[in-house]
């Protein structure tokens, strides 16, 4: 195996591995232990990765990665809230009173996602932030398409409800 062909391959995929663990562990630093970890096992089992998909593939180390080593430890998915300036868009044209409100909706946005149980948050995490499609998301997380599609459809739905409430509760008071 070539180590130059891995970094090629792999290595572009490395911050969607890390955004995922993120999302998943909720803890930036349970994140980057998840990554290293996934990283050495896709180093070592390079020669199993039969598609062109790597990202995919990757994410599904991730996510076996965390599940195998770092949930049954914490009894879990952690509290701790994620860093405020990871994956916000760029704003330099913003004045501050809309760069105030984006703000506030992508915090409102990112509270939201972490109140969805673990199958939905994954999904809608993997469809939405990570853009892979529904096979890549049936590939990643070992769940029939049909399993996605619901997910992703009630994840939405349990979304939205969320971030209705909070909009209801803000006007209220």
């Amino acid at each position: 195996m070539s180590h130059r062909r891995f970094e090629e391959v792999v290595l572009p995929h490395l911050d969607a591995a890390f955004n995922y663990a993120r999302w998943l562990t909720k803890n930036e630093a349970d994140a980057e232990d998840v990554v290293q970890d996934a990283y050495l096992r896709a180093l070592r089992f390079f020669t199993s990765l039969r598609a062109d998909n790597a990202r995919a593939w990757l994410l599904t180390i991730v996510r076996h990665t965390w599940y195998g080593r770092i949930a049954p430890r914490s009894g879990g998915y952690q509290t701790d809230g994620l860093d405020e300036t990871s994956q916000e868009p760029a704003a330099e044209t913003l004045d501050p009173e809309a760069l105030l409100m984006q703000r506030q909706t992508i915090e409102d946005v990112r509270a939201a996602l972490e109140q969805l149980p673990a199958e939905f948050r994954e999904a809608v995490v993997l469809r939405e932030l990570e853009g892979l499609s529904y096979k890549e998301i049936a590939a990643v997380t070992g769940v029939p398409i049909g399993t996605v599609m619901s997910r992703l459809s009630r994840g939405r739905d349990r979304l939205l409800l969320i971030l209705k409430s909070a909009v209801s509760q803000v006007r209220a008071s």
